[in-house]
């Protein structure tokens, strides 16, 4: 039974590393990039990810290549007076220090201009990461469905009021 217990522990503790999908150039962490599914012939694909600045000075995400689509674009999805538009962001992305900019939660998004193929779910395309001051890194998107969101954390059996 220890056996088992223990085997179970060491399976979930790799699970969670496997689970992690992240890369890190200087302070800048890259978080789950990822994509969505497209039809056959798609015109676009987009991207996601999330990058946390753990140094002491700004930087800014200015580049992203991929042999997936032609070219790549940083892009903000905007509604005004109802009407839902998207922008490229030019200058890029600046990443505060200590701070996170998750792209899905900031209205952000890779768009990857004519995709070399269908991007199916569970595949995984390499792309690289350019930052003004960190330099540039490779990661791996993975293709999935939208993420679940977290689950609100639960202290009803803390004794906190609501």
């Amino acid at each position: 039974m220890t056996r088992l217990l223990a085997a179970l522990a060491m399976s979930m503790a790799l699970s969670g590393v496997a689970l992690a999908h992240q890369f890190k150039v200087g302070p800048i962490e890259v978080g789950h990039p990822w994509s969505r599914p497209t039809p056959p012939s798609a015109p676009v694909a987009s991207g996601y990810v999330k990058l946390t600045n753990g140094g002491a000075e700004t930087d800014r995400l200015v580049e992203i290549t991929s042999p997936i689509g032609k070219r790549a674009e940083i892009h903000r999805s905007l509604v005004q007076d109802g009407v839902a538009t998207m922008r490229p962001l030019t200058e890029g992305v600046a990443i505060e220090p200590g701070a996170t900019v998750d792209f899905e939660a900031e209205r952000l998004h890779v768009m990857f201009i004519e995709p070399t193929r269908q991007l199916k779910e569970d595949e995984k395309f390499p792309a690289t990461l350019v930052f003004e001051k960190a330099g540039s890194v490779e990661v791996e998107f993975v293709v999935q469905r939208r993420p679940a969101p977290a689950a609100p954390e639960d202290h009803s059996g803390h004794g906190a009021a609501p």
